[in-house]
């Protein structure tokens, strides 16, 4: 497994009791408190921080143009199937 690109150092401030659980974690799993809050940006950036992306990109493409009418997208939606079995 190749290693990630990694950017330079930046600096975080957080809540201390939020710290702390990062360390007991840290410490508990044998990994560094950086490895613990990468790992849970992953998981923001999985869920909440996709979210926000995939909107972003709908709102792209709106602006682009690249819509499907209701009405036409419905009536495709409902129309039998047709038999591509021949």
């Amino acid at each position: 497994m190749t290693k990630p690109v990694l950017s330079d150092p930046i600096a975080l401030r957080i809540p201390e009791d939020m710290l702390k659980d990062i360390e007991t974690i840290a410490k508990a799993t044998d990994r560094s408190r950086s490895w613990v809050i990468v790992r849970a940006l992953k998981y923001y950036l999985m869920e909440e921080g996709n979210d926000v992306l995939q909107t972003l990109k709908g709102e792209e493409q709106i602006r682009n143009g690249e819509t499907v009418d209701f009405e036409e997208f419905m009536r495709e939606l409902t129309s039998s199937p047709r038999d591509d079995a021949a």
